[in-house]
């Protein structure tokens, strides 16, 4: 569901219709989008479970990436630089719009990181001063894309207010194993996601927006450093990806995060189309490599190449679109439950099939690499 454009008070939205928001050097502050399955979430987690963990099985691995981390080697990079001036007066309405909407999802999800690791650096400190270490250079590098990313919204004059997202957002609970799973899907899909664009507009350049997209090549390697500390973390955690209770939950949240993505991307298509790309061809290549990357260590993958896959998934987009649709309607409340329930339980029944899809077991996926 693409999130809908809204500014935080009544000038910024009577603005709006103007097309003029604010100014990069006043910039209206913006209300964060309504949350749904689709929108970037906070987590919390068992702060005494973290800090009591033993890293002992794979402590050198662990030492050599906070090594990594310490390096800081995109303490330089992210400096913006004189193609930002005057780059958002270029953009026609439409492209504003979505690539605005790209801006607030990509800087909410960063922001949720460094919230989540920093209060993971604090907490466990004194108990697991390795692991905290790591928290701690993973939310120095989460605030940093955030602050990049906000300072990107103020040049359509507009920007999020991460302290009001810090106090009044919904937090969700995960135990510390589906943190692992959840956060190094989504730092390696981040690498996968951003490394393609980069890459499309390099040998595209006419395709290229926004002077943002320069600093995806290495700001994506931050992203596939997070991803290897997780890594490295689940293989301390020999539980958390061996035997059959692992199993189900890794299939579960690669299934969650594709089909997530999958929706929502294509939901938002205008925005892909803008970079000369096709939203579905685009998932369709991120899903495969973050698949690929993560039968490194998770026991099993999802058999994406099977005829079935997509079509289901193309299912949960068109439901999607049917309770997009009832949310929009001017119907009471109930009359709009009752119209979104056949699509609900489409859904739930699209993701259980999706879900009893055989897996394929990583050792026979990926021999070579585990």
């Amino acid at each position: 569901m693409v999130p809908p454009t809204a500014v935080a008070t009544p000038d910024a939205a009577t603005s709006a219709s103007t097309g003029a928001i604010g100014t990069p050097d006043a910039p209206a502050t913006k209300d964060p989008v309504k949350d749904t399955i689709l929108t970037p979430r906070f987590y919390t987690t068992d702060f005494e479970a973290m800090a009591a963990m033993d890293l002992s099985p794979n402590e050198q691995e662990l030492e050599a990436i906070c090594e990594e981390f310490r390096k800081d080697y995109n303490r330089h990079h992210f400096v913006r630089n004189e193609e930002f001036e005057g780059a958002a007066d270029k953009l026609d309405p439409q492209t504003r719009q979505v690539f605005i909407e790209f801006l607030e999802q990509s800087c909410t999800s960063e922001f949720s990181g460094f919230l989540l690791y920093k209060e993971l650096s604090r907490r466990i400190k004194t108990k697991n001063p390795l692991l905290a270490e790591c928290f701690a250079h993973m939310a120095r590098d989460e605030a940093r894309h955030a602050g990049f990313l906000n300072k990107a919204m103020s040049d359509f004059g507009l920007q999020l207010d991460l302290g009001f997202l810090t106090a009044n957002k919904a937090y969700t609970y995960f135990k510390p194993e589906y943190i692992f799973y959840a956060t190094y899907l989504s730092e390696k899909i981040g690498y996968w996601r951003y490394i393609a664009i980069f890459r499309h507009l390099e040998k595209n350049p006419d395709s290229k927006i926004f002077p943002i997209f320069n600093f995806f090549e290495n700001w994506c390697q931050d992203e596939n450093r997070h991803g290897d500390f997780f890594d490295a973390l689940m293989k301390a955690q020999p539980k958390s990806v061996t035997g059959l209770r692992a199993r189900l939950w890794c299939r579960f949240f690669l299934l969650a995060v594709f089909a997530t993505m999958y929706v929502r991307d294509v939901a938002r298509k205008e925005f892909y189309e803008a970079l000369g790309l096709d939203a579905r061809e685009y998932d369709k290549y991120v899903i495969a490599k973050t698949n690929e990357t993560s039968a490194r260590v998770f026991p099993v993958v999802l058999n994406v190449e099977h005829p079935k896959f997509y079509t289901r998934l193309e299912r949960l987009v068109r439901n999607n679109n049917q309770l997009s649709q009832a949310d929009q309607g001017q119907a009471p409340a109930p009359i709009k439950l009752l119209r979104k329930l056949p699509f609900w339980a489409a859904n739930a029944a699209e993701m259980a099939k999706l879900f009893l899809m055989n897996p394929i077991r990583s050792e026979q996926f990926q021999p070579a690499v585990r």
